[in-house]
């Protein structure tokens, strides 16, 4: 769709450009200054300042196409869709940009043999948005989730850049903010060429904030768009139920282990599959293990349930595929600050999940999980016994959740082609 940029949308954005010139000149050399002094990464910010150079063999001859996630969460969920592009327009060039520095080193690791160019985006000032854009010249724009920048948005409408938001959301505590600033970023959203959500919910919030009906659509959650795969694997659990444990941190280990035991001594028949997230972690698991009096198995030695109570996976690269052998998933880096780890992982396989209330790092797929039963965000160790013992015991609840997983990861299927599709359109 075509952006226009109305008299009073220019207005106010040369308004807030000013200010934003103003204050950057005053904010930006104290906030270098502090970076310098306390040895920080400085290097990032001149790069976000743009002060870079394209590399020598980047095509400025060829069409661009710039994708940018903030961090680790966003680029890992777009990894798929960076080889679709290459795949679908080879002659174009691709460019990744990302916020942080964990999201540069994650882009490099997933895309670094598909991107013509990974880097910084740019800061939000005038100065630095044009240079950026008078670089790097892309054809079009997406911007993964809601990162709205107003000065980047404004360049690019004035350069007539597509400019895209994918797999758009927005939360609670953003929307409280944008709505109540809904007549400024009722002038910034109109110069998007297309808002895309993830949900409905999200669509409408955008529309609230003063997006433009007609441009916003519902797209799905690209972090959904992961292939099934099948698994052949007998670990001799017997009519045992198994419950996974997967990417636990120091501190999880004891409240998996505690809860393990409370439902064993209710007599169910259960075993457990314990994956830390590290293995260097494992000697210190494997003695947590003895203190409960559990039997056990090491992956690497022995990987069976037969005559065990435990089965520690103590190599890497096993735990997307044992997932598949279990019934229920515990999903770690939960019971901590970490922000818990991706549960599509298990729900790929419909087998419903368990989280801890520290779910930052995927709190738009636990928005859309908890929708039904195929996922629960327990508060406490004594929720995480309740719902768990419910999901061993009422077989009917059990049925419903392992179902409600399979209805969640089917609706959410045809986000990657739905933006492949829109790029097609630009392009």
């Amino acid at each position: 769709m075509e952006t226009r940029i109305t008299k009073k949308t220019e207005t106010m954005m040369k308004a807030y450009c000013f200010l934003v010139k103003i204050l950057s000149l005053i904010v930006l050399p104290v906030i270098f200054f502090i970076r310098v002094i306390q040895k920080k990464d400085v290097a990032s910010w001149k790069i976000k300042l743009s002060n870079f150079s394209l590399p020598e063999n980047f095509n400025e001859g060829r069409k661009t196409i710039m994708i940018h996630g903030v961090s680790v969460g966003e680029i890992v969920s777009l990894e798929k869709l960076f080889k679709r592009v290459k795949l679908i327009f080879p002659d174009c060039n691709l460019v990744i940009t990302t916020g942080t520095k964990t999201g540069q080193e994650i882009a490099k690791k997933k895309a670094g043999n598909l991107a013509d160019f990974i880097t910084y985006f740019p800061l939000d000032i005038p100065s630095s948005v044009k240079s950026f854009l008078d670089k790097i010249n892309p054809d079009v724009i997406l911007i993964t989730e809601t990162e709205i920048w107003p000065v980047f948005a404004y360049e690019a409408a004035k350069e007539n850049i597509p400019l895209y938001i994918i797999n758009g959301r927005m939360s609670d505590e953003s929307y409280k903010s944008y709505e109540a600033l809904k007549p400024f970023f009722k002038n910034v959203l109109s110069l998007y060429s297309g808002i895309f959500t993830q949900s409905e919910i999200d669509k409408m919030r955008l529309i609230n904030c003063g997006a433009d009906e007609k441009k916003v659509e519902v797209m799905k959650n690209l972090k959904f768009d992961v292939d099934k795969f099948e698994v052949n694997l007998d670990l001799n659990k017997g009519s045992s139920k198994v419950l996974i444990a997967g990417s636990t941190h120091r501190g999880e280990d004891e409240i998996v282990l505690e809860t393990f035991k409370k439902l064993k001594e209710k007599n169910i028949d259960i075993k457990l599959l314990l994956a830390p997230r590290h293995i260097t972690r494992c000697g210190g698991v494997e003695e947590l293990i003895k203190k409960f009096n559990f039997s056990y198995n090491l992956y690497s030695k022995n990987p069976s349930f037969e005559n065990v109570d435990i089965l520690l996976l103590n190599v890497m690269g096993e735990l997307a595929k044992l997932y598949a052998i279990s019934d229920i998933a515990f999903i770690g880096g939960s019971f901590n600050n970490t922000g818990g780890h991706n549960p599509l992982e298990a729900i790929i396989f419909n087998k419903p999940v368990i989280s801890g209330p520290s779910i930052k790092n995927f709190r738009d797929i636990y928005a859309i999980l908890s929708t039904n039963s195929s996922a629960k965000v327990v508060k406490n160790k004594e929720e995480f016994f309740e719902y768990l013992y419910k999901l061993l015991t009422d077989d009917e609840f059990y049925k419903k959740a392992s179902k409600d997983t399979k209805t969640i990861f089917d609706n959410q299927q045809g986000a990657l082609e739905f933006v492949i599709e829109k790029l097609k359109a630009c392009l």
